[in-house]
Formats: structure tokens, sequence, C-alpha cells
């Protein structure tokens, strides 16, 4: 018998039936777990030895579970959760420039912001989603709803060329939001990236201050581009090339860019995202609940560019759901390539999880189930009768589980939802607030 002296102290210690660690890639590990101490990942092991090897503060057994990375969201407008069901069924410029912009420009406050992103802390966090990349106005205020219900986020520095009621001009965009960076920036839990709207809001001259901002900060970029072809054909009138080639010559294509939707690219600039190192925000059911289109994944993933998922706001999805991100962007991008073998569960569980680490640069922090990073964690039970019998847990977790499935999720370690409840202080109180919300913008 060991001796249980010899054992070494740790804070967790869970147990699952099957962990899948994203890297390496394949790997599906029986009967193991992940020992955790001051939020980090010290070990990865076979269950019978970690029992032997740990003392744990807490132990947490999930029988016919599996474990994976928490899931991240490469793109979202938390706020926009008080928005959900606004104005559906809209194409997007009219859906904008008719319903959302002016919506905006009426309601969107500090604390609009806050409560909003509050709202769509708690969903995300109950669908296993442990990071969001977000873009809105008042960053601050969506730092604050991250930093109470305890997830990591990567903040977008916004610019627009027109007024809100966060910042007058593009210049105060940027500076405003540096601002909030200076002071957040040392929060473990946040991140920041600039997120110039998209091209057909953002200046040439603001673009080249982001460009130097980016290189001298070390940012990623964040912005929607070729989301629909009446923005490209809009480009090719105002500025004679296509949103891609402008950004090119602006300097702007390379590691630091996260291009969000990317639906309409044609073979050279497919080549020329590769080439450069920029990642995708892939976004499967805004693009089709718009109308957009369907991005071109599987020429991107076979060209080796990054892709991860996204879900954008709640106004045009209406679910900040990776799972069901997973799933669409599985079977969306067979349909379109005619292939069954395109997009294979394996590659959608990391597109949603390590490729979004990656697009953000944090991806030696968190994305992945390795020992030295953020115990950023996810456990989906698979123990249900329509999750049964199971063959694969990567095949169930992307064509068969749901993120009403998942039972527990960590963020650095500690525990955000547990048995499927939320922990969150005041999560009666965020209904009554989205309820007020509801009244207003109704009015």
């Amino acid at each position: 018998m060991p001796n249980p002296e010899a054992r070494t102290d740790i804070d967790l210690l869970i147990e699952a039936r099957w962990i899948v660690p994203v890297e390496p890639a394949g790997c599906v590990l029986e009967h193991h777990a992940v020992a955790v101490n001051e939020g980090r990942i010290v070990d990865v092991l076979p269950s019978d030895e970690a029992r032997q090897r740990y003392a744990p503060k807490s132990l947490r057994t999930l029988g016919e579970h599996v474990l994976i990375p928490g899931l991240i969201n490469l793109h979202a407008h938390a706020a926009m959760n008080l928005l959900r069901g606004y104005a559906d069924d809209q194409p997007l410029m009219r859906w904008l420039g008719d319903h959302i912009w002016p919506a905006e420009q009426k309601h969107v406050s500090h604390d609009f912001v806050r409560d909003g992103t509050l709202l769509a802390c708690a969903e995300m966090l109950r669908g296993g989603i442990t990071c969001f990349s977000d873009m809105y106005f008042f960053p601050d205020a969506a730092a604050e709803a991250a930093i109470e219900t305890g997830m990591r986020a990567a903040l977008g520095i916004v610019v627009i060329e027109f007024p809100s009621a966060w910042a007058a001009d593009a210049d105060q965009y940027i500076s405003r939001g540096l601002a909030v960076r200076d002071r957040c920036k040392q929060h473990p839990l946040l991140h920041f990236t600039l997120a110039p709207h998209a091209p057909y809001t953002v200046s040439d001259t603001s673009f080249e201050r982001l460009r130097t901002l980016a290189e001298q900060l070390d940012l990623p970029i964040h912005l929607h581009i070729h989301e629909t072809r009446d923005e490209i054909e809009q480009s090719v009138r105002q500025h004679g090339m296509r949103p891609i080639e402008r950004l090119r010559q602006l300097g702007l294509i390379g590691p630091n860019l996260i291009a969000v939707h990317a639906v309409h690219l044609n073979g050279d600039e497919i080549a020329l995202l590769a080439r450069e190192g920029a990642s995708i925000a892939h976004c499967p059911t805004s693009n089709m609940k718009l109308a957009s289109g369907a991005a071109p994944v599987a020429a991107l993933k076979a060209a080796g560019v990054n892709i991860g998922l996204g879900t954008d706001g709640a106004a045009s999805n209406n679910r900040l759901d990776l799972f069901q991100e997973m799933r669409q962007a599985g079977l969306l991008g067979k349909l379109m390539s005619g292939n069954a073998s395109t997009l294979p569960a394996e590659e959608l569980l990391h597109m949603a999880t390590l490729g979004g680490a990656r697009a953000l640069g944090i991806d030696h922090e968190t994305g992945s189930i390795r020992i030295g990073k953020a115990a950023d964690l996810c456990a989906v039970a698979l123990d249900e009768p329509e999750t049964r019998p199971c063959y694969s847990p990567v095949s169930h977790l992307v064509y068969a589980a749901g993120r009403e499935h998942v039972s527990d999720v960590w963020v650095a370690g500690s525990a955000r939802v547990m048995q499927g409840v939320l922990l969150h202080p005041h999560n009666s109180d965020l209904k009554a607030r989205a309820r007020l919300w509801q009244n207003q913008v109704a009015k």
C-alpha cells in the first residue's frame, strides 16, 4: 500500500472516463485524471496512479464523462444578448442599418454592456465556453462582467468611424480602449485585441494607426471581413479593390489578423491568408441565418489556415453555443465540399479549442489539456439515452451531445459550473435585469 504521507498535496483532482486533451492530435485517454494546483495543470495520468501520487483538497469523479479543454468563442458581441430575437429574419445591412444600429444608439450604455455581458457569460459558461473574444462598446463594462463571473476574455478595443455613447470618433475609440487595457492588462483572465469593426466602417488612416499599435503592443487585430458580397462590391466601387487587397496594401494581413466570417474568398485570397499566417473566426450559424453565405473552410484548412469558431452575437445567431457551431461547421463543410470526410470531428473540436487560442495568441495558456497550462476545463456527460452507446467520445461531442450535457466547468482551476448548476451569486438577479432591459428596448 502506498504511504499516504508520500502523496503530494494539490488543490483538485478530476477523474474522467475519457480525457481528450486536443494535443497531441488524435489522443483519447481512458480512465485518466487531471491534477490541478494553483489554477494550473500539474499532471495528466491514469486515475489509479493519480490517487496514489496526489492528495487533493477536492476530488471530482466523472463516471461516463469526457473531459475536454474549455471551449473558446473566437467572435462574440456579448452585450447583444439583450437584443436576442430583436430583429430576426433580415439581411445583414438592413438588419444593421434599420434595426440594430438605431437600437444601439438609443440604449447602449455602460450598464447595458455590463448586464448584457453578464447574461452572455452565464450562457457561455453553462455551455462549456471558458473564454470569449468580444467586440463591443464599453469594454470596461465587459471587463467588469468577465471578472465577476470568473471567465477568461479577450476584449476588443473597438474602432469605428461613427459616434456612439462610448466614443465620438476613431481617435477617442482608440484612446479610451487603450486606457481600459492599461487598467486591466495585469488581470490574469483578461486579454485584449484591437477590434476595428470592418473595412466599410473604418478609414485607411485609422487602419494605419491600428497596424502600428498592433506591432508595438503585440495585439491581435480582430475584424469582420468579406462577410457579404455587397461588402465586396461596395469596396470595389469605393476603393477600386476588394477589402482583403486593401488590407494587404495597408499592411494588415499577417499572423496577428483574426479575419471574422471570411465567407467570400477566392483562391488567391485563401493563399494570401495562409502564406501570411492569418487566422479565421468561422461563424457558420450567423452566416446562414443572415444568408451571408458559407465560408470555404475546407479550402482554408487544406491551405493550412488556422481556424477558430465563433458564435457572433445573440442578435444574429441566437445562441452562444459552440456545440452548435461545431456541428453546423461540420455539416456545412461536408455539404459545400460534397465530401463526407471533410472536417472530421477531431478537427472541429480543435477549431473550438486550440484553434481559437492560437488565433488570440494565448495557446501557451489555454486551448488544450497540457501540463503547465491553465486548468480551463469542461466536462460533458455521455450517460444519457441520447448519447448511448458511445463508440467515439470525440464524435459524440460534435454530432450527438449538446451544451445541455455540460456538467462541470473550471476556469483557471476554479469551478464555475458544478453538476449543471452555474456557480454565480446573482443568477436570479440576471433574469430580472434582462426583463428590465427587454421592457426598455421593446418601447
